[in-house]
């Protein structure tokens, strides 16, 4: 790789061992990928949930902040942690996982990373711009600020992310090249999903078809603007489905005002036809009509307050029932803006637990399911239905409104 002299100066040790170690472990990975050289990037976010991060995990992270000059030099934010310190009691988490927590989050501040605790920055922290060079390490924040807002980044790992917000740059490689963001795949829409469930389900039959980081579908027959929130649902679930970090839906985001131009010199290719049956069928590879629902999980992404106040009003008025838990994770911007909104008062007069900064999958999510004897799961997230079976529930997809009316009768409806 081509190193500026600052980059040399680095790899030398001259600005200290921490940012040493980031400059080769960067190097490494774009070696692996052929990058020729960095680009600056201008902000990092850092997944390194306390579940995955481990006691040595946690040790590691420690170790680097508490070395001498060890600061990040661009902005830099958490992804969710693994808890959240007013709630998990109520949800059996334990103080050892609530200490490894403290922990981590003391080494991050350590370092001028800023906690953030979110999936949803994009929506409550920082939006990015066209153009924009970014480490990302969420994968569904990555594909929303490649999709929709037209910034460039590609999936970071966990400490790939923290190196770049050492060193403000990150290998140039796939998405930071315009030449891997023109579409490969073509997807035409012969009905519009309706519930942010069936934008979730859409994202998860392009996501399966699609099945790879290096493609990038184009969605035609959309119609009018999709909201935010249902683009988020949208590419949470086809990266989680086929590991997608771009999609273009034609007239609509930033590279493709018609699918001509999301293609390019390619040409339009033939397109994959995805109608209502498409749709039921993937509901019913997620229903378990009439069972108990032990829990009803909203989050994985996070709410923003939009769809915080949805919930609220589905739930005024009702009570969740006795033998359900009703859970809703979010971020804590949209949290403090709920309670000042009396909408988390709603939430919770209803009986359910309204959880800041955690996402429930890497939240110790096999524990709480043995603490509390959770086996059903139901939510209105595609991405989460696709992960959560890996942690010992059965998992059903449901519409917000499915959703709240299961949890109050505490039954799948």
């Amino acid at each position: 790789m081509k190193l500026t002299s600052e980059e040399q100066a680095m790899l030398a040790g001259a600005q200290g061992p921490v940012r040493q170690w980031a400059i080769r472990h960067q190097i490494a990975v774009g070696e692996f990928f052929d990058a020729e050289d960095f680009v600056p990037v201008s902000q990092a976010h850092v997944m390194a949930d306390t579940e995955s991060l481990g006691e040595s995990g946690v040790a590691w992270l420690e170790s680097i902040a508490a070395t001498a000059g060890a600061r990040v030099v661009v902005p830099t934010i958490t992804d969710p942690r693994g808890l959240d310190l007013e709630t998990y009691r109520r949800l059996r988490q334990t103080e050892a996982m609530a200490g490894l927590e403290t922990r981590a989050s003391r080494a991050f501040e350590k370092l001028g990373v800023l906690m953030t605790n979110t999936c949803i920055n994009y929506q409550t922290v920082l939006p990015a711009v066209r153009g924009e060079h970014l480490a990302m390490g969420d994968t569904g924040v990555t594909i929303y600020v490649n999709s929709v807002m037209g910034a460039h980044s590609n999936f970071e790992g966990g400490p790939s992310a923290l190196a770049a917000g050492l060193t403000g740059r990150t290998p140039r490689y796939g998405y930071h090249l315009p030449r891997h963001r023109r579409g490969t795949r073509h997807f035409e829409l012969t009905q519009r999903p309706r519930d942010l469930a069936d934008w979730g389900a859409l994202g998860g039959i392009v996501g399966r078809i699609a099945n790879s980081y290096w493609e990038v579908p184009v969605i035609s027959g959309v119609g009018a603007a999709p909201t935010s929130d249902e683009l988020k649902h949208l590419g949470t679930a086809m990266a989680s489905f086929g590991s997608v970090a771009l999609f273009h839906v034609a007239g609509i985001t930033p590279e493709a005002a018609t699918a001509a131009e999301a293609f390019g010199d390619r040409g339009v290719p033939r397109p994959v036809v995805i109608g209502a049956d498409d749709y039921s069928r993937f509901y019913q590879g997620y229903a378990q009509p009439g069972e108990k629902v032990d829990v009803v999980v909203f989050g994985a992404p996070q709410l923003s307050i939009i769809e915080m106040q949805c919930l609220a009003g589905l739930l005024d008025g009702r009570r969740v029932h006795e033998g359900t838990t009703l859970l809703v994770t979010t971020s804590p911007e949209v949290k403090h803006s709920a309670d000042r909104m009396g909408l988390t008062a709603k939430i919770e007069r209803a009986g359910g637990i309204v959880a800041s900064g955690i996402c429930f999958y890497q939240s110790y999510a096999r524990e709480m399911a043995e603490a509390n004897g959770w086996h059903r799961l139901l939510t209105n997230s595609a991405k989460l239905v696709n992960i959560i079976g890996g942690y010992g529930y059965t998992p059903s997809l449901g519409t917000t409104e499915q959703c709240v009316d299961s949890a109050v009768a505490g039954r799948m409806r």
